[in-house]
């Protein structure tokens, strides 16, 4: 919408309609001393030609993203987006429609969202899929809500330090800190011994991150084991699914419930969101699982045909003894990475996976080369890896910023003890020159 200024009749007309005495009274809600009591200095009045020019000038300043080598992930990863998953995705028919609730006319989203379940089951080994989620953090927050009601009178719920820490947050934001036990990683893997002695009758799920926030790649077999031997749930949490791609699958070691961050499946960065969150499970848990479901059957004359099952766990019919309090199922994100993983095929993803996991073998083992750098984890990563420093992060960060590199995530922001500790990602765009490029400047850097 182009921007056309209001006339003092047209205003005048609107705060008569609302029933509001004048533009001030519209903030009166936000107290006085949050609030400007000068005129904004915006300069003189200028014709459309003028101001459009100068947001122009103002426009050279800003700095590209593409100008920019990334190596950032922790959570949200940049995959290159085939050109037909926009054109499919951006198209009216799947734009429009929301809630498919009658689908006598909303057959294509459904099946649409049919598929996409069968893709997501499929790639994380389980029976079922919903029809999506909100995030990947609320993913992992409604699954640990679920355990608890699947094992009724237990409460606790057991995780490591090496689940991503803003899912973290959002766990103790939802389920309250008092239930949640919180054990430290040994090496940047899971510390079985110590969740081991924690486990007992009071346990309701134990969540484990796969690979973990460190890039890890664990064999999670053992502590699945440990988990239902002492009557709770294994929650597996992949905040990049990509990785599925090669790595064995949260089913093959007997996870209850797994989750994840649907993000690199066609979806762009974009400042971290629009999100995805991925939610599947085993069968027998079905009637526990939030969000919707969409099911294939056939219609009175033997069609197939397709439509919404087990909405009845949903809010707006339930309310508040809903499985959960989502309401947006982030349909057409689940409509975009449907697209996205028809378009890769099983062949396709597992190339792109490959991919992924050679660019970030290699960046390790250039950058761990450089004077200055270790690596203080051994275990086998998938696309990010840890590097520490003999300088703060923060510094070596913001040296490779100003030669236009974004070098990581600065682990010190959530652990204390990891202050010259950087976060690595690669993934298929980045090149070989580029991860020279860093290691070449991070040489200057640190020496």
């Amino acid at each position: 919408m182009r921007y056309l200024p209001h006339t003092e009749d047209e205003i005048q007309q609107m705060l008569q309609t609302i029933g509001a005495t004048d533009v001030e009274s519209l903030f009166k809600s936000i107290p006085t001393e949050f609030r400007s009591k000068s005129n904004i200095d915006i300069g003189d009045g200028c014709s459309e030609l003028e101001l459009t020019e100068h947001l122009e000038e103002l426009t050279l300043r800003n700095s590209c993203s593409s100008d920019f080598a990334s190596f950032l992930g922790a959570g949200a990863y940049r995959h290159y987006i085939p050109a037909v998953v926009s054109e499919l995705a951006s198209r009216s028919e799947f734009v429009t429609p929301y809630t498919p609730y009658q689908p006598e006319i909303s057959q294509g989203t459904l099946q649409v969202l049919f598929e996409y379940q069968s893709m997501i089951a499929r790639l994380f080994g389980m029976d079922v899929s919903n029809a999506s989620h909100y995030s990947g953090a609320t993913a992992c927050a409604d699954a640990a809500l679920m355990a608890r009601r699947i094992g009724k009178k237990r409460h606790k719920i057991i995780l490591p330090d090496n689940l991503h820490p803003e899912y973290r947050e959002v766990l103790a934001t939802t389920l309250g800190v008092d239930g949640l036990t919180v054990i430290p990683s040994k090496d940047g893997c899971l510390d079985k011994s110590k969740i081991m002695k924690h486990l007992g009758e009071d346990v309701a799920a134990v969540i484990v991150q796969y690979p973990n926030f460190f890039g890890i790649v664990e064999d999670m077999s053992e502590i699945a084991t440990s988990t239902h031997n002492a009557g709770a749930l294994l929650i597996s949490v992949t905040p990049e699914p990509l990785s599925l791609g090669i790595l064995n699958h949260p089913g093959q070691w007997d996870a209850d419930i797994a989750v994840g961050e649907g993000l690199s499946f066609g979806l762009p960065v974009s400042f971290g969101g629009p999100t995805l969150g991925i939610f599947t499970t085993k069968n027998k848990f079905v009637r526990q699982m939030p969000g919707r479901i969409c099911g294939k059957t056939v219609d009175v004359d033997g069609k197939g045909s397709y439509t919404l099952t087990l909405s009845t766990r949903e809010q707006h019919i339930r309310r508040e003894r809903a499985t959960s309090n989502i309401c947006s199922n982030q349909a057409l994100c689940a409509t975009t990475a449907a697209i996205y993983l028809a378009s890769l095929g099983k062949q396709g993803i597992r190339e792109l996976s490959l991919r992924n996991a050679s660019n970030a073998a290699y960046a390790k083992r250039v950058l761990a080369s450089v004077n200055g750098v270790t690596l203080p984890f051994n275990s086998a990563t998938f696309n990010e890896f840890v590097i520490k420093t003999n300088k703060p992060a923060a510094d070596v960060i913001q040296a490779l910023e100003n030669e236009l590199i974004l070098g990581g995530v600065d682990l010190g922001r959530w652990f204390s003890n990891m202050n010259d500790h950087i976060l690595v990602c690669c993934t298929e765009l980045n090149s070989k020159k580029e991860i020279d490029s860093y290691a070449s400047i991070l040489t200057e850097i640190l020496s």
